[in-house]
């Protein structure tokens, strides 16, 4: 069987796990930590660092170290091109509430500037 195929079922095979899944389509619209992708998934740290491992062995993601930080992003842009395929366009997120990294914490990120609701307009006014 030629290498060519083999790659392509390896990559098949990465992509099956939705988990996986989901880390890709936020790496396919930005850079971003690993708390940042465990407060986006839910899940441990351990978990998603197990998760991302799976990606860097597949070749799909690369890593970079800033400070105390570990960012990742898609290594290929053609994995962007089959979520696209797969998904549709990436959805515009803001900063994932749970998360403490820089990107959401950082008051003057542009996610931070999306327009919320008052508490009052989702609760209603209490008289």
């Amino acid at each position: 069987m030629s290498g060519r195929y083999e790659r392509v079922a390896e990559v098949l095979q990465v992509l099956s796990h939705p988990v996986r899944l989901q880390i890709l389509d936020e790496l396919r619209r930005v850079e971003a930590c690993v708390c940042h992708l465990q407060a986006l998934v839910g899940r441990p740290q351990p978990y998603v660092s197990q998760q991302l491992g799976k990606l860097r062995e597949a070749d799909l993601v690369t890593d970079r170290r800033e400070g105390l930080f570990v960012y990742y992003s898609l290594s290929d842009a053609r994995v962007g091109r089959v979520l696209e395929v797969l998904l549709g366009p990436p959805e515009e997120r803001g900063p994932v509430e749970t998360c403490c990294c820089p990107r959401c914490e950082a008051p003057s990120s542009p996610e931070r500037d999306v327009e919320r609701p008052a508490v009052s307009s989702l609760v209603g006014e209490v008289a």
